[in-house]
């Protein structure tokens, strides 16, 4: 998701440019290896969309009708279904206006602009009519969620069909989606269309839209979009025929056919989501990536020369990141991407991403890295944004940030490094809360970034510390390996890292994501030959140590943490494990001490360092 929200912080040290490590290599993009059989009794459902929507770009209404084959490979006999109306979040009096006329510290995209909307500026989508093969439904609109009594219900392993007719107005730009943003985009149009809402172990996801975050059914989507022949469209799937529209949509050559309105066919196989975007201004370039899909980009032609030139720039450097994020998680597994200018700041879809293009090169870039990094980090790997958000904004803001440093050969530890305070600010200032809270019941929008973005960042990191940085690589791959095309869950992810390491990770997992716990290690005393450490954070963890001796040498000593089970590879000098419960730990060295410093390359996310060197 997009990382301008930081906007909203007053600290002005959380602006990060973002980051790789310069002595990682690109590995040569492969083909994913066949997941293995780790999740025995796993399923999920599946969906197939096929809608023809008819818009209006003079009034922002359109008309839609979508037939919904839905498979319920679940083991549960189903007795109702919901969808989700986004648009209905964009009227006054609705729970995200609400919400950001109450929160402490609202967004400042939204702050009370929903309040103030008229009627021909609000976002709505009106259900007509609802058939589940052939026979009429009742259904009630709740805010954003459509209720539905089944006529029949949906047995394990059944497919039925959902009929649907449906009215849509296209909200004033507000957050994420809508009409004729602030860089004049005519149509951002994500979270448009009743979309079916997710059911899985936990049973369903029927979240009402407050702020943030979503999660969708994988599935094939064959989309008709009617609009003034004069719109050039971009987002999710493959045009299906450009001929037909007078659109050469690999070269961006336009020759329309004499008619008012034209229809885009798009069709995009096994995503969760559909996403789209016009303007009659668009320019559209593609680049093609060596052994990998073919970009697009299409922003506004008539924006200032220097931002065109910061969008020719933009282009070569996304070849890199894909082929980066391709040789460090997985291969990327469709045939295009698209980056194209719209929506509020960044925002990730199905093979495509909406940001604002007006901005410095630097800030264009590194949306796109974050927002192309999602490609892997939450729409191949499905993670439940609403439950689960640092799963897919840590990792992402982590992937993207080792990405631009390698492809600037900028310094990642010392990036790494302002992350890492940004956690320690959010842990210390006394408004932090688990990171299993759900992404709408923070009580402070500045938490929830902090701890999705910032805490996930870490998380990924430190684990590097704790297992080993070889161990760390080998377990992203795995993890998309296993986990491509699923819904992954943290513990998927931890128990990755225990198969690829050896080791016993549960603690790590828990205390970090559970819980508010931290990391404080301090050198207690230094006594001639002995070293006595303490423990006063909730949170366990190794420790690695360097101690100088009085003869100028040094010797680096690891202290595994007993839970663990094992050790990391190290080429210090291991001695005894640490049992978490006592709190301190001593232990002896062959020479007279001159200091002794814990966590020497400040790897661990130890909130109070300046007791960690005597």
């Amino acid at each position: 998701m997009n990382r301008l929200f930081i906007s909203v912080f007053s600290l002005s040290f959380l602006l990060l440019s973002c980051h790789s490590q310069k002595d990682i290599a690109v590995s040569t993009p492969q083909t994913p290896v066949p997941p293995s059989n780790i999740v025995s009794g796993y399923w999920q459902q599946h969906v197939d969309y096929k809608m023809d929507i008819d818009m209006d770009v003079n009034t922002y209404q359109y008309k839609g009708k979508q037939k919904l084959v839905y498979t319920n490979n679940s083991p549960d006999v189903l007795n109702k279904v919901f969808y989700h109306l986004y648009f209905n979040a964009f009227q006054p009096g609705s729970e995200m206006d609400v919400r950001s006329l109450t929160i402490a510290d609202p967004d400042g995209r939204v702050k009370d602009r929903i309040s103030k909307l008229k009627p021909n500026e609000i976002g709505y989508i009106k259900v007509n009519s609802l058939k589940q093969n052939g026979v009429t439904l009742i259904h009630e609109t709740v805010g954003t969620v459509l209720e539905v009594e089944l006529a029949k219900p949906i047995t394990p392993g059944e497919s039925v069909t959902f009929d649907m007719v449906f009215d849509g107005q296209v909200p004033v730009q507000i957050r994420r989606s809508g009409r004729n943003n602030k860089e004049g985009v005519a149509l951002s149009m994500a979270q448009w269309y009743p979309k079916l809402a997710e059911y899985d172990f936990e049973g369903w996801h029927a979240d009402p839209y407050i702020g943030r975050e979503f999660h969708g059914v994988w599935g094939n989507f064959d989309v008709k979009l009617t609009i003034d022949k004069n719109y050039i469209i971009g987002g999710t799937g493959y045009l299906q025929n450009p001929n037909e529209i007078g659109y050469g949509y690999e070269t961006g050559t336009i020759n329309r056919p004499n008619s008012d309105k034209l229809t885009w066919h798009f069709v995009a196989p096994k995503v969760h989501d559909f996403t789209w975007a016009a303007d009659p201004d668009y320019s559209h370039d593609t680049k093609q990536v060596p052994n990998g899909p073919l970009l697009h980009f299409l922003y506004k032609s008539t924006m200032p020369k220097e931002k065109l030139e910061n969008w020719k720039n933009l282009q070569p450097k996304a070849v890199e990141l894909m082929q980066f994020f391709s040789g460090n998680v997985g291969q990327y597994p469709y045939k295009q991407y698209s980056v194209i200018q719209g929506g509020d700041g960044g925002m990730e879809y199905g093979m495509c991403t909406l940001i604002l293009g007006e901005g410095s090169f630097e800030g264009l870039f590194g949306v796109t890295a974050h927002e192309m990094g999602h490609s892997w980090f939450q729409f191949i790997l499905a993670s439940n944004e609403l439950r689960h958000s640092w799963m897919d904004e840590g990792f992402t803001e982590y992937i993207g940030t080792l990405a631009e440093s390698h492809i600037f050969n900028k310094d990642f530890e010392a990036l790494s490094k302002r992350v890492y305070d940004v956690y320690t600010y959010l842990a210390k200032s006394g408004k932090e809360q688990p990171q299993s809270t759900h992404s709408d019941r923070y009580n402070f929008n500045q938490s929830y970034s902090i701890s999705a973005y910032y805490k996930g960042y870490v998380f990924l990191k430190q684990l590097a510390y704790v297992i080993g940085q070889e161990n760390q690589e080998k377990t992203i791959k795995q993890y998309f390996r296993d986990f491509s095309f699923k819904h992954p869950r943290p513990v998927d992810f931890i128990r990755t890292a225990e198969k690829i390491s050896g080791l016993e990770l549960d603690w790590y997992l828990i205390d970090w994501t559970q819980t508010t716990n931290t990391i404080d290690y301090a050198v207690k005393s230094v006594d001639n030959k002995s070293v006595t450490l303490e423990r006063i954070g909730l949170m366990p963890m190794p420790i690695d140590v360097l101690v100088t001796y009085a003869d100028g040498t040094t010797e680096d000593f690891y202290i595994p943490l007993q839970m663990m089970r094992g050790e990391k590879p190290t080429v210090a000098t291991t001695i005894k494990d640490w049992a978490w419960a006592y709190p301190t730990y001593t232990f002896n060295v062959s020479k007279t001490i001159k200091s002794v410093e814990i966590d020497p390359k400040s790897l661990m996310a130890d909130i109070d360092k300046t007791n960690n060197k005597k």
